[in-house]
């Protein structure tokens, strides 16, 4: 990694290869990939240097093998509760250290790297790439590129979708605490991904949202970060909503926290569908290319897995002369990659119009699938036809009071839905 260079007059540091907007993840991961094929790259951001802020956790088996040494955790018990009684999903878990891979993520991109702390703003396509306009220090600032990919997250620097939700935004929205505890909060040793049991009572009548479940890690001794979740609503649960109903829970069940460390509020959209092929004037990568996961909201493992064939693209166009951009897009959109999210986005279509009080079924529904068929539905990669058998899989096995209103969905939907499925059912 690198500092600026003197740049050539006019502009606030030397041309780059790629220009890389957000040093989130996402961002950082492309970077790396972008440096060590030999380019030279670019990261802005207003905090470049700051840590990473949320919660990254993912299944162990989805990280690549360099990021599962970046864990601060791993859990081999891994439940949910849809009932009573606890269902084991036998898949190890994983914590990320943030710190962790944060220096992987350097270490890995090289000298090629430079982090400018800088506000993006727009774009302008030259005739040898493209000039980013910005601003560094309170001062305007401009820098060229030969390809810019826009990693800023879920409310684009550059990027403008204004048809990426037209039904309007379903959002998973999340309060957590990491705190210290005198009795136990959730299972000790243990990730618990969701539980819906009720100990504070049936959501109020007011509640956005609906039916909220709590995501809980064992970190240690008597520290245990919880989190009450609304996996995906339409309108969604306001972090006043959910911080209430955590403590509601959590003193319900007896188990207060004694001492709190620190809070998280997260809240981001679940159903962006994939950008129109070469969309816009540069490249997106991680959220801000809509690659979130619309069922379980994951998307740090995909974008890690995902950066080194984005940037065997981005570095070939370059070097044949290529578009880098469109390079881009068809490396991380690919014909039967949109059709899986078709597929996904049926599902959300699903889950938000289900009853409150069915998810537990539905879930419990899913999770009774054999393992490979949930495992391969929260993969990203999984193509459209077994998606598409899973769902119906699903619907044939859940209880009528679930299938009911699965059905309603359906014909409310059903150009939509037959399209996909029929898309998705061929070789």
């Amino acid at each position: 990694m690198t500092a600026d260079a003197s740049p050539p007059t006019g502009l606030s540091g030397p041309p780059t290869d790629a220009l890389i907007v957000g040093a989130g993840p996402a961002g950082l991961a492309l970077a790396a990939e972008l440096s060590a094929r030999g380019l030279s790259v670019r990261v802005t951001d207003p905090a470049p240097h700051a840590p990473f802020p949320a919660t990254y956790g993912a299944w162990r088996d989805d990280l690549p093998g360099w990021a599962q040494d970046c864990a601060a955790h791993t859990w081999a018990d891994v439940r949910v509760y849809t009932g009573p009684q606890p269902t084991p999903l036998l898949r190890p878990y994983t914590l990320l250290d943030n710190a962790g891979l944060r220096a992987a993520l350097l270490g890995r991109a090289g000298r090629g790297l430079t982090l400018t702390a800088a506000r993006v703003c727009g774009a302008t396509r030259t005739a040898g790439g493209w000039t980013v306009q910005g601003t560094q220090d309170g001062q305007p600032a401009r820098w060229e590129a030969r390809v810019v990919i826009d990693a800023s997250g879920h409310q684009p620097a550059l990027l403008r979708h204004p048809d990426r939700h037209p039904d309007g935004a379903a959002l998973q929205t999340a309060y957590g605490i990491v705190a210290t505890f005198d009795r136990p909060p959730s299972a000790p040793g243990a990730v618990v991904w969701m539980d819906y049991r009720t100990p504070h009572g049936d959501p109020p009548a007011d509640l956005r949202g609906g039916a909220t479940f709590l995501y809980a890690m064992h970190l240690g001794g008597d520290r245990y970060f919880v989190e009450e979740t609304s996996l995906i609503a339409r309108p969604a649960p306001t972090r006043q909503d959910l911080e209430a109903r955590l403590h509601a829970r959590l003193h319900a069940q007896g188990t207060p926290p004694r001492e709190i460390i620190s809070d998280e509020w997260v809240s981001f959209p679940m159903n962006t569908a994939p950008p129109a092929a070469g969309e816009g004037s540069v490249l997106a990568f991680g959220a801000a290319a809509g690659l979130v996961h619309p069922i379980s909201g994951f998307q740090v493992s995909g974008a890690l897995r995902d950066a080194p064939a984005v940037a065997d693209a981005i570095a070939g166009a370059l070097r044949d002369g290529g578009d880098p951009v469109q390079a881009g897009w068809d490396a991380l959109w690919p014909p039967e990659r949109r059709a899986a999210r078709a597929v996904h986005l049926l599902g959300v279509q699903a889950l938000l119009n289900l009853p409150p009080r069915a998810l537990p079924a539905f879930f419990a529904a899913f999770f009774a699938l054999p393992p490979a068929r949930w495992h391969a539905f929260l993969d990203p990669r999984t193509p459209p036809g077994p998606l598409a058998r899973t769902m119906l899989r699903l619907f044939a096995h859940a209880p009528a009071h679930v299938r009911l209103p699965l059905a309603r969905a359906a014909l409310r939907h059903a150009g939509t839905s037959l399209h996909a499925l029929n898309a998705a059912a061929r070789p």
